[in-house]
C-alpha cells in the first residue's frame, strides 16, 4: 500500500464523521460518541442482567446482607428458547397506513374483504399520511412508460396527474407490450396444484419404483443405472404402443401442450441427444446465496459474465409451491446461458423437483449443490454431506438425469475434512452417472472460505475428469489469477465469493479478465454501478415502500463485500492478494474513503444517497450493534 494513504483507525473515522474535512475537534466528538454508545449499550441490556450488575459492589460481592460470604451460591439458570428482547430484524409493516391493493389495481369496488378490509380505500387519506417522495423521476415510468404501483410509488409525482390519476406514456408502453422481461414466474394454477399435491410426477415415480426393487437402490442395494440407447429405443416403442391403446385408468398428462405433436412429446430423449453444454473457456458467475439476486446478475452480465446461475433453491420448498423459493429461479431476458441450483438430500424430492422444473421453467442447465458447508444443510444430509453418502448421491444424479431434458451439472468441494481430499475418487463416478460438467471448489468443508484454494489439486482432478469438462473455483480476484487458473487445464473458471473475493467486491472483474488489464475504477464509477443496481432493484422488487426497502436490504448486503475492495491506484504491488486484510487508509476523495468503511452506519449513509432516508419504523439494522448486520 502507498504509505501516504495509510491512516489510523481514529483518523479514518474522524475524517468520515467530519464529512471529508478533518478538524481538531473531530477527536473530541469521537470520544463523546463512544461514551454515548456505552451508555446506550447499558440501557439496552435486559433488566435481569442490569439488576445483577447493579447488585454487585466494587469488590464484585453482593451488597445485600453486607456481602456475607456464607450465602450459598445459587446455580445459574440456563437460558432457553428465543431471545424475545432482541431488536426486530424485519419490520412488522412497511407503512403505517397501507392502501388496499384493489385500489392500486383500479377495482376498489370489488375488494374481496369488503367492509372487513383493514387497509385504506380513500386515496386522499392515504396521500395525506404517505411519506415524502424520494426523488423527482420514477425508473419504471421512464423505462416502460407506466408505473404499476401508481399512488403507492415512492416517486409518484413523476407520473401522477389531477385527482391522483396515473399517467401512462402510450408510445413507450406499446414498445413493451407483450414482452416478457423476467421469465420463470410461478403461475397461481401451478402453485395450487403443488399445494394440493395434484401435480403428476410420472417419470420420477417410474424411476423411484426401480429403486424400490431388490438390488435397485433400496436398503443395501445399488442405484438403478441409466438405460442404454437400445433399452431407451425399446422403451420408446413400448410407450408408443401404449399410447395407441391407452388404458382407462391411465393418469392425465402433467402439462398441457399446444401445437403439433413432435417426436419429443412421444419419445424420451436419449442421453446422446440432449443439448450439449458448450462452456469451454467461458466466465461463470457462481450461484451466490442472498447476493446473487437478479439485479446483481444483470450488473455482472453487463461487465462480461458469460454464464449465470440463480441462487441455491431448496427442492422441498419448491415442491411445496413457496413463492419466496420460486423467486430464486427468475431469469432476466439478457441472461442467455442461465441455470438453476438445487439443494436436497434425498433422491425422491430431488428427482421430482427436477421433473417439475423441466416442465415449467426455461433453463439451460440444472446444477446440484454438493458444496454447501453450512451446518443447517450439512446436518440434514445435503450439500457437502452427499460426498460421504455415495449411494444417495448416485441415486440423485441418475434420477435427475433421467427426468431432465437439459444437461445436469454438479458443484463439489475437495472433501469434508481439511486434509483428506476425496474429490478425485468421486469425479469419475459422477461422469459415469451421467453429469455433463463438474465444478470443483478448491477447499474442504472444514476450511469453509478460509485459506487459499488448492489449484494443484484442481489440476489433478481436471485430468481425471476428462473428457467431462471441469470448472475450477477459488481465489480469482484479478486477470492474472484467472490466467494462472486456466493454465491448470480446467475447462473454465467460476467466479464467486470466497474470502475477500471476486465478483462480489469486483463485479468489473469479468471486464478485467477479458481485456487483460487492471482497471483503476474511480469512486464515481463505482457509485454509478450502485445506482444501476438500485434502478434494477426497483424494477425487480418494486418502487413502493416495500420494494424500496427490499432493494436497500440487498444493497447493504452487497456493500458488506464491496467495502473490502482496495483501489488499484493505492497499491504499490499488483494484484491485490485474495487473503489480505487491508489496513485503514484514506481514499483519493471522500466518496472513496466512505466506500472503504467497514462500519454499518457508513453503508446506511451510502444507501441513503441512493434511496433516501431509512424509515423510522424500519429497524432491520440495529444501531446499538454496529456490526450485527454483517
Amino acid at each position: 500500500y502507498l504509505h501516504r494513504f495509510l491512516a489510523s483507525k481514529e483518523q479514518f473515522h474522524a475524517y468520515l464523521q467530519a464529512g471529508g474535512e478533518p478538524s481538531s475537534e473531530a477527536k473530541e466528538k469521537e470520544d463523546e460518541k463512544k461514551e454515548e454508545k456505552l451508555e446506550e449499550k447499558e440501557e439496552d441490556e435486559p433488566p435481569a442482567k442490569r439488576v445483577k450488575t447493579e447488585d454487585l459492589g466494587e469488590d464484585g460481592e453482593s451488597q445485600e446482607d453486607g456481602g456475607a460470604a456464607e450465602k450459598e451460591p445459587t446455580e445459574r439458570k440456563r437460558a432457553r428458547g428465543q431471545n424475545k428482547s432482541r431488536h426486530c430484524m424485519k419490520p412488522n409493516s412497511y407503512e403505517q397506513s397501507r392502501l388496499c391493493p384493489s385500489v392500486t389495481q383500479g377495482c376498489s369496488e370489488r375488494c374481496y374483504f369488503g367492509p372487513r378490509c383493514r387497509f385504506l380505500h380513500d386515496v386522499g387519506e392515504y396521500m395525506a399520511s404517505k411519506p415524502a417522495d424520494l426523488g423527482p423521476s420514477c425508473v419504471l415510468f421512464q423505462t416502460f412508460g407506466k408505473c404499476i404501483y401508481g399512488v403507492t410509488c415512492r416517486f409518484a409525482l413523476a407520473h401522477l396527474g389531477e385527482g391522483y390519476q396515473n399517467i401512462i406514456n402510450t408510445e413507450l408502453a406499446k414498445q413493451w407490450e407483450g414482452k416478457s422481461l423476467v421469465r420463470n414466474n410461478l403461475p397461481k394454477e401451478l402453485q395450487h396444484q403443488l399445494r394440493k399435491k395434484k401435480f403428476s410426477f410420472k417419470k420420477s415415480e417410474e424411476f423411484l419404483r426401480g429403486l424400490a426393487k431388490p438390488g435397485g437402490g433400496g436398503k443395501g442395494g445399488k442405484a438403478t443405472k441409466c438405460p442404454t440407447e437400445e433399452q431407451e429405443a425399446r422403451g420408446a416403442e413400448e410407450q408408443e404402443a401404449k399410447q395407441e391403446s391407452p388404458s382407462p385408468t391411465e393418469e392425465a398428462p402433467s402439462a398441457k401442450t399446444v401445437g403439433p405433436v413432435t417426436d419429443e412429446d412421444i419419445i424420451k430423449l436419449r442421453s446422446c441427444e440432449k443439448k450439449k453444454l458448450e462452456l469451454q473457456g467461458k466466465l461463470y458467475l457462481a450461484p451466490l446465496t442472498t447476493c446473487g439476486n437478479l439485479p446483481f446478475r444483470r450488473i455482472c452480465k453487463r461487465f462480461g459474465a458469460d454464464v449465470t446461475c440463480g441462487e441455491m433453491a431448496v427442492c422441498t420448498n419448491l415442491l411445496q409451491g413457496q413463492s419466496s423459493e420460486w423467486a430464486l429461479l427468475k431469469r432476466h431476458h439478457t441472461e442467455d446461458i442461465f441455470g438453476v441450483q438445487l439443494e436436497g438430500a434425498f433422491p425422491d424430492t430431488m428427482t421430482k423437483c427436477a421433473e417439475l422444473l423441466n416442465q415449467t421453467i426455461q433453463v439451460d442447465f440444472v446444477d446440484i449443490n454438493v458444496g454447501c458447508p453450512i451446518d443447517l444443510v450439512y446436518k440434514k444430509g445435503g450439500g457437502c454431506a452427499l460426498m460421504t453418502r455415495s449411494n444417495k448421491f448416485e441415486q440423485i444424479v441418475r434420477g435427475m438425469n433421467w427426468v431432465l431434458d437439459v444437461p445436469l451439472t454438479v458443484k463439489i468441494r475437495t472433501g469434508v475434512q481439511e486434509k483428506i481430499n476425496v474429490a478425485h475418487k468421486i469425479i469419475p463416478k459422477i461422469r459415469e452417472w451421467g453429469a455433463a460438467m463438474v465444478t470443483l471448489h478448491g477447499r474442504s468443508r472444514e476450511q469453509r472460505y478460509t485459506r487459499s484454494a488448492d489449484w494443484d489439486y484442481i489440476s489433478e482432478c481436471a485430468k481425471i475428469a476428462s473428457p467431462m469438462p471441469l470448472f475450477g473455483n477459488g481465489d480469482i480476484l484479478s486477470y492474472e489469477d484467472a490466467e494462472r487458473a486456466m493454465q491448470t487445464g480446467v475447462s473454465g473458471i467460476m467466479i464467486a465469493r470466497q474470502v475477500l473475493v471476486g465478483a462480489l467486491i469486483k463485479p468489473w472483474l469479468f471486464t478485467e479478465i477479458k481485456e487483460q488489464r487492471h482497471w483503476d475504477i474511480s469512486s464515481r464509477e463505482r457509485f454509478d454501478i450502485l445506482k444501476d443496481f438500485t434502478n434494477y432493484g426497483l424494477e425487480h422488487w418494486g418502487s413502493d415502500t416495500q420494494g424500496v426497502e427490499k432493494t436497500r436490504k440487498f444493497l447493504l448486503e452487497w456493500l458488506s463485500f464491496l467495502c473490502r475492495y482496495i483501489p488499484v491506484g493505492l497499491l504499490e504491488h499488483l494484484p491485490q492478494k485474495i487473503n489480505e486484510r487491508p489496513p485503514y487508509y484514506m481514499g483519493r476523495d471522500y466518496l472513496e474513503t466512505l466506500m472503504a468503511s467497514q462500519n454499518v452506519d457508513d453503508w446506511i449513509k451510502i444507501s441513503e444517497l441512493l434511496l433516501g432516508p431509512v424509515p423510522t419504523n424500519f429497524s432491520f439494522l440495529p444501531k446499538h450493534k454496529a456490526n450485527s448486520y454483517r
